[in-house]
């Protein structure tokens, strides 16, 4: 998963950082596994939503898409990891042997 990282060091963006001392960037390795599950739940918006839906305005798209966010709350499911934190660091001491 791309993070953007160049846009984060244009002159304009970094201008603002500096005029806003509070803020600071953080950035995700790629292939992080929990932006990974964000994604799918954009995703599952996405397919459910709004490419189904008719949306004439942007306030209808906004509607529709606050609507189904509503439901969505009304009985979240989480997504479940595929493997446990051990096989992940199992595999990441793989790649860091292989190189």
């Amino acid at each position: 998963m791309p993070d953007n990282y160049a846009t984060h060091k244009t002159p304009a963006v970094r201008t603002w950082i500096v005029a806003h001392p509070r803020f600071h960037l953080r950035f995700t390795p790629t292939g992080s596994s929990w932006p990974n599950l964000v994604e799918r739940w954009f995703a599952e918006l996405t397919n459910t939503q709004i490419r189904r839906g008719v949306h004439k305005s942007v306030q209808t798209l906004e509607k529709d898409i606050r609507d189904w966010i509503a439901t969505w709350n009304t009985g979240p499911r989480p997504y479940a990891w595929a493997k446990t934190a051990d096989e992940i660091l199992e595999r990441l001491a793989g790649y860091e042997q292989d190189s």
